[in-house]
């Protein structure tokens, strides 16, 4: 069968650039790919049709003869495009688009690879004081940075890494089997691209070394518990002059032993003698600024009744001078070690108690009786 002309094979002018080549070419390989046409013997016969005219175009050397001379450039071993008069190369071509395809996550065939260095986690532990305030705090960080002997290339003094020679520094190598390519990390290098001769004795040709950092955290005020800061750059160092990762603090809070948080709020049990509840008073609480505030204790009040104290919890993180409420719950306690006549007298005093003087007991075992009355 006669063959076609390579530019009408890819629909391209005989002026087009390599570049209308190119994305004519991607086009073409990409609906006649025999893995989009399965059993289509057809498809199979164009998909080599436009890898062969592909493989010629795109170099100037075969496209030139081509133009002068046509297919008869390649028969006979003219030109010298692939052996035995077929300019047709498979991996070659499947190769060249691949890179074109992938190339700019690849970082392309001849690019040095370089990895980003892994993000970091240090868990800091702070005070409840030191939430409600913020703090600047130092912490020491073990991690991995670039060799000083060598500068983080790994090789010694007077000696640089080479490009590997298995993988020609693209850090993969690629074994044709039928119409497909496998690709596979260079056992070489391990996917580095490089291969040192003379690595350095300091890092034994890692690059990197272990050392532990000293760094400044600035701790907002307002942080809670698992709140996470990010410092940008602070993880640790990447390999061939990657960029280094991130480090992030994880911040938890210590119990305190009069507060407990709730988002943004404060609560606190204040214990209060029967008698203050009974007949009012007043009591001083602290706040967690390290201040003191008044509750007004009304007459009657029962244990478990809260007073809510507004503006005295945990500043809002980014809530512009916002903070949370203090709640005090009253614990109203019972008196332990009475004398004799503290006895005698709380007697009377039950004894001449008025009805509804207790109005928590009575209510509840008025219904505990009829409670009973209904099961009976």
């Amino acid at each position: 069968m006669e063959k076609r002309c390579y530019y009408e094979v890819l629909g391209v002018e005989r002026t087009a650039s390599i570049d209308v080549i190119k994305s004519a070419y991607r086009k073409a390989a990409k609906e006649h790919h025999p893995d989009r046409n399965h059993g289509d013997t057809t498809a199979e016969i164009r998909f080599k049709e436009v890898s062969e005219a592909y493989e010629v175009l795109k170099d100037d050397q075969k496209r030139a003869a081509y133009d002068r001379f046509g297919h008869a450039a390649f028969e006979h071993g003219m030109g010298g495009g692939g052996g035995r008069g077929n300019p047709f190369d498979f991996a070659s071509s499947f190769t060249d688009i691949f890179d074109d395809l992938f190339g700019e996550f690849t970082g392309g065939r001849k690019a040095r690879r370089q990895n980003r260095g892994q993000d970091l986690r240090f868990n800091l532990e702070i005070s409840l004081e030191e939430s409600f305030k913020g703090r600047a705090a130092q912490i020491k960080v073990p991690t991995a940075v670039a060799c000083e002997s060598c500068g983080g290339t790994g090789a010694e003094a007077g000696h640089k890494a080479e490009q590997c020679p298995t993988c020609s520094g693209i850090g993969k190598v690629r074994a044709q089997q039928g119409f497909f390519t496998i690709e596979r990390t260079c056992p070489k290098c391990r996917g580095s691209g490089r291969f040192i001769k003379h690595p350095c004795k300091a890092c034994e040709g890692a690059g990197l070394v272990q050392k532990e950092r000293t760094l400044a955290v600035d701790i907002p005020a307002g942080v809670e518990e698992g709140t996470r800061i990010r410092l940008a750059g602070e993880g640790q160092a990447g390999l061939n002059g990657g960029p280094p990762g991130d480090l992030y603090i994880f911040i938890s809070v210590a119990p305190h032993e009069i507060f407990q948080r709730d988002g943004h709020d404060l609560y606190c049990r204040a214990p209060v003698s029967f008698v203050t509840a009974s007949l009012g008073g007043n009591i001083e609480v602290p706040t967690l600024d390290g201040g003191r505030a008044k509750v007004a204790i009304p007459e009657g009040t029962q244990s478990g009744r809260q007073f809510r104290l507004r503006g005295k919890g945990m500043p809002v993180l980014r809530g512009g001078g916002m903070s949370g409420d203090l709640y005090v719950e009253l614990l109203v306690e019972t008196p332990v070690k009475l004398t004799k006549k503290q006895k005698e007298l709380l007697k009377q005093f039950e004894a001449e108690a008025a009805p509804g003087s207790q109005p928590e007991s009575e209510g509840f075992f008025a219904k505990v009786k009829e409670f009973w009355k209904g099961e009976a």
